[in-house]
């Protein structure tokens, strides 16, 4: 994921602002990591470069 798309990104439940916390990057590119919503205390995964942006009940 690329780091400038958290200026467009927005919690897909509630639509508030998104936190990213990067576990591994490579150049401005995000490899793992997670972004979070603190209004609806949800956390959304990053996988090989892919944000998983799925509501929590559609993730299984």
């Amino acid at each position: 994921m690329k780091k400038n798309l958290m200026e467009i990104l927005a919690c897909p439940v509630c639509k508030g602002e998104l936190e990213l916390k990067v576990e591994a990057e490579d150049g401005d590119e995000i490899i793992t990591g997670s972004l979070f919503c603190a209004e609806c205390d949800e956390t959304y995964p990053i996988d090989d470069a892919i944000p998983n942006l799925l509501p929590p009940q559609m993730r299984t």
